[in-house]
């Protein structure tokens, strides 16, 4: 054995030198493959040369800012493109042991600097045209697959990434089996680089570019395809560019002229899928596709498509928010929301849809606003419109807009942007009263019940005084109805007679002890004379003055007025809101606007009648 290849290398100070050995081992390599007389010691040969070169690349790491070093990692890429494209490497069995170490190695040098990425990621192209494509497709999934922490950076993933395109266009057997065993690793490893990587200045649209790559091979592969085989990696493609989509829009900033070219991009593959808005706003389309591409007993697939619901709602935000998107998706963004106007339930559906974007922390604010004012410009309906359908059992839909709600009391309570929570909470009531009145009382005490927020209990509890409010409004006095009428009326003061069970509720904790009480709330209560326990107000504070807390059962908010009083919120402001609520039902019963009957709630207020 060459003595050159059996001492473990440390890194050479002279290029000259580094270039000089390297291509001695690879000559030595070479031989003895080609000699094929013992395997196991041209196995360790590879085994030393592979050990060598990632020394090099560990020394960059160590010393990122070496110039020597950099110099060195070209010079090392550029000799081993010059080997392996040299005419006299004419022995398959060579390229092929090489191809199992070459391109993980020189994606690792990759990181060194754009230079010496371009040369690696021509060494990854050399292979894929030499090798099996079967074999390279399992090399290149291994390498993307298990990368060192120190490698877990976008420019290691690029030269790799690139290679797979030209690998599924040449597979020509069991397509759709050899690139869907392929895109769980892709999409896992592209996941990676956007939430794990420290560099936050990392250019992460070369990633992406290689992505929409790798998109463009699969639907030039689905065009040979006929029959099942199509309609299934069609819809695995459908898949693929659903997670790009939201992987994309939580690693690219959220500027127009940045992100819309890819979105163009991706947008169009939506119809060679069979994809529409509506389908994707609604969830139904995401159902068919996951139904054809994975089927039963998919778990490991359906794993890396986690953020397809995400991207399914972003698709159609990014339509809301450029026509030139929407019109590459083939979509009419006016049929659209006429169509989600004009129907309850398929408005539900796209709340539904919404949610994750408003709960996803990894996407930029102004995403979040643009669909806070989508889901405004659909809930408002028309009038003629609306379904005159009280009776009707929506009590299915009901997990799915409390999640809805409680997504959209996130942004209220902790975007930082005062326009973003003033437009949550408009489209929080929007959503509230295009709920059956029954429905909408189940929803307010489901949040109320689950809440942990004190302040948002505050303001649900005011919902339902403000529901009390235009109930009695709607209803003559009293002394004026007669006692016929009063019988006959026992729907029209369902608020008025729920409202009593969230007063309990709050006053009365489910888990026993006394409510939550103020210390001194004669003195809160004075900070605001000649005003109800109204805390709406607080969406509207300065982004400034919320402040985030360790305990998120309650929040701290300061508003200095022009008299500088300063309120603070803290864990009693639910009970406040309560009494406040309670207060009013009384006021109300005292004027002969409610029903008059002995109600009580035990243990709080014995002997009270409303």
């Amino acid at each position: 054995m060459d003595p050159e290849t059996t001492d473990l290398p440390t890194p050479c100070t002279s290029s000259a030198a580094v270039v000089d050995r390297l291509r001695r081992s690879l000559s030595s390599c070479s031989q003895l493959i080609q000699t094929g007389v013992d395997f196991r010691k041209s196995e360790q040969s590879l085994s030393d040369l592979v050990l060598f070169l990632n020394s090099i690349s560990d020394s960059f790491v160590r010393e990122p800012e070496n110039q020597d070093l950099e110099n060195a990692s070209f010079q090392i890429l550029t000799e081993i493109r010059l080997f392996i494209t040299s005419s006299s490497v004419d022995q398959q069995a060579v390229i092929d042991a090489l191809s199992f170490e070459l391109p993980k190695t020189a994606a690792r040098f990759a990181c060194v600097s754009p230079r010496c990425m371009e040369v690696a990621q021509s060494i990854v192209d050399c292979f894929t045209d030499k090798c099996s494509p079967r074999d390279m497709l399992s090399i290149l999934c291994e390498a993307i697959g298990s990368p060192r922490d120190a490698f877990t950076v976008p420019s290691y993933f690029a030269p790799l990434l690139s290679g797979f395109p030209k690998v599924f266009v040449s597979i020509r057997r069991r397509q759709f089996e050899q690139v869907k065993a392929a895109v769980p690793v892709i999409l896992n490893a592209l996941k990676a680089i956007v939430l794990d990587s420290d560099d936050k200045d990392a250019d992460l649209g070369d990633i992406f570019h290689k992505a929409n790559c790798i998109a463009d091979s699969m639907k030039a592969v689905c065009l040979e395809l006929e029959g099942k085989d199509n309609e299934k990696l069609c819809a695995l493609l459908g898949l693929f560019v659903l997670q790009i989509t939201a992987l994309a829009s939580m690693g690219i900033e959220y500027r127009l002229a940045h992100s819309s070219p890819l979105v163009l991009k991706l947008s169009h593959f939506l119809q060679s899928c069979g994809l529409s808005y509506l389908g994707l706003i609604m969830g139904t389309d995401v159902e068919k596709l996951l139904g054809i591409a994975v089927g039963d007993g998919g778990d490991d697939l359906v794993g890396c498509f986690s953020d397809i619901w995400l991207g399914a709602s972003i698709l159609v935000i990014w339509g809301y928010k450029s026509n030139e998107v929407a019109l590459a998706a083939g979509a009419d963004l006016v049929a659209l929301k006429d169509e989600l106007q004009s129907s309850r339930i398929k408005r539900w559906h796209a709340v539904g849809m919404l949610k994750h974007v408003l709960l996803c922390l990894y996407l930029p604010l102004e995403l979040k606003k643009d669909a806070i004012n989508f889901l405004l410009s659909i809930m408002y309906a028309k009038l003629s419109q609306m379904p005159n359908d009280e009776n009707e059992d929506y009590s299915t839909y009901m997990p799915t807009l409390c999640s809805a709600l409680q997504a959209i009391q996130v942004v209220i309570m902790y975007a930082t942007d005062v326009i973003l929570r003033k437009n949550a909470f408009a489209a929080f009531k929007e959503l509230l009263a295009d709920c059956p009145t029954s429905l909408r009382f189940d929803i307010l005490r489901a949040l109320i019940k689950d809440g942990d927020s004190s302040s948002m209990i505050a303001v649900l509890l005011d919902c339902v005084r403000e529901e009390v409010r235009l109930e009695s409004s709607k209803s003559p006095p009293a002394s004026k109805v007669s006692k016929a009428e009063s019988e006959g009326s026992q729907g029209t003061i369902f608020w008025s007679s729920s409202a009593l069970e969230l007063v309990e509720l709050v006053l009365r904790p489910p888990g026993g002890g006394p409510p939550s009480l103020p210390e001194h709330s004669d003195a809160v209560l004075q900070n605001r004379p000649n005003q109800s326990t109204n805390i709406h107000w607080l969406i509207m504070l300065p982004s400034n003055s919320v402040h985030k807390v360790h305990d998120q059962k309650y929040f701290y908010a300061t508003c200095q007025k022009s008299d500088q009083i300063h309120f603070s919120c803290f864990s009693f402001m639910q009970v406040l809101s309560a009494l406040n609520l309670y207060r009013f039902i009384l006021i109300k019963e005292s004027t002969g606007h409610l029903k008059q009957e002995k109600a009580t709630i035990p243990g709080c207020f014995p002997g009270t009648a409303w």
